[in-house]
C-alpha cells in the first residue's frame, strides 16, 4: 500500500468517525437514534484516556443506535467514570448486557492498573459496579484486547497494538488471546514504547518523527513475535503516514466496540 493510499484510508476513517460522533451529539439526551436488531442487545463501552464511547450492537454486531462519545474527565476516578457510563447508558436506552474495554490491566473483573486515568483504580471491581448500577450482566477486558477481538482473523499469530493516550497491546495465537503490557517495556534509547509513541511523545516530537519511530517499533515487534499479521488501532492510528509492510493493517475505532460482542463468546485466560 502506498503512502498516499494509507493517508486516504486514514482520512476516510477519521471523517466517518467524526460524522458518527457529530450525529450522536446532535441528539438530545435520551433521544439517541434507535433501530431494531437481533437480541441480545449489547451496550458496548470503550473507556479511553481522552474519550469514553458507547454504542448498542445487536447479536450479529450490527449497530442499532448512534455512537455516543463524552470526554474523559481530568483525574478520572472510578466515581467520575461511572457517572459518565451511567449517562451514556441512559441516553442509549434499553439493552440486555454490557461489554467494557478499559485502558489498563484487567483480571477477573478487577482493575489492576490505570496509568492514564486518575487515582483509586487499584483492585477496583469495575465490572461488578457497572453491572450493579446498570442492572445488567457485564463483561470487561483491556481495551486493546477488545479491539483485537473485533478485528483478528483467528488464524496464526496476530499482534494488535493501539496508539492513543498510551500504547496498548495484545497477541492472539489461533484466536486465543494473551494480554501484553508492551507499552511499559524498553523500546528506544532507554525509553518505553509508550514514552516514544504515546500522546505526549506525539505532541513533543511531531508527526514526522513519531511515524519514523513507529516504523522502527514495527520492525522490533516483527522480530520479537514473528507475527503473521499486525493490526494498529487507537485514536492516533489515523495519523500514520509511513509506508507499512503488507502484513500490517490499520483498523478503525469501531473494532473497539464491535469486539464487545466477541467478549461474550471469547474463552480467554483469566489474565486479560
Amino acid at each position: 500500500m502506498s503512502t498516499e493510499e494509507t493517508i486516504n484510508i486514514a482520512a476516510k476513517q477519521t471523517r466517518n468517525e467524526k460524522a458518527s460522533v457529530s450525529a450522536a451529539v446532535a441528539q438530545p439526551p435520551g433521544k439517541a437514534a434507535q433501530t431494531a436488531g437481533e437480541k441480545p442487545i449489547t451496550l458496548a463501552i470503550d473507556i479511553g484516556g481522552t474519550g469514553i464511547k458507547a454504542e448498542k450492537l445487536d447479536a450479529k454486531g450490527r449497530p442499532v443506535s448512534d455512537r455516543l462519545k463524552l470526554a474523559t474527565p481530568h483525574n478520572a476516578t472510578p466515581k467520575k467514570i461511572l457517572k459518565i457510563v451511567e449517562q451514556l447508558a441512559k441516553d442509549l436506552g434499553n439493552f440486555d448486557r454490557v461489554s467494557i474495554g478499559f485502558p489498563g490491566v484487567v483480571k477477573d473483573g478487577l482493575i489492576y492498573t490505570a496509568a492514564n486515568l486518575g487515582k483509586g483504580w487499584e483492585d477496583y471491581p469495575l465490572q461488578k459496579e457497572i453491572s450493579k448500577r446498570l442492572k445488567k450482566p457485564a463483561r470487561m477486558a483491556n481495551d486493546a484486547d477488545v479491539q483485537g477481538l473485533g478485528c483478528i482473523s483467528g488464524r496464526g499469530t496476530e499482534l494488535v497494538i493501539t496508539l492513543g493516550t498510551g500504547f496498548g497491546s495484545v497477541i492472539f495465537v489461533e484466536g486465543n488471546r494473551i494480554h501484553l503490557e508492551l507499552g511499559h517495556h524498553p523500546f528506544h534509547k532507554g525509553k518505553t514504547y509508550e514514552d516514544e509513541l504515546g500522546n505526549r511523545a506525539l505532541a513533543k516530537k511531531g508527526k514526522k518523527k513519531w511515524n519514523r519511530l513507529l516504523v522502527e517499533a514495527i520492525g522490533d515487534l516483527q522480530r520479537t513475535f514473528n507475527y503473521d499479521r499486525l493490526y494498529i488501532g487507537g485514536g492516533n492510528a489515523r495519523l500514520i503516514t509511513a509506508k507499512l509492510p503488507a502484513n500490517v493493517k490499520i483498523v478503525s475505532n469501531m473494532e473497539g466496540l464491535l469486539g464487545g460482542i466477541k467478549l461474550w463468546t471469547d474463552a480467554a485466560p483469566s489474565h486479560r
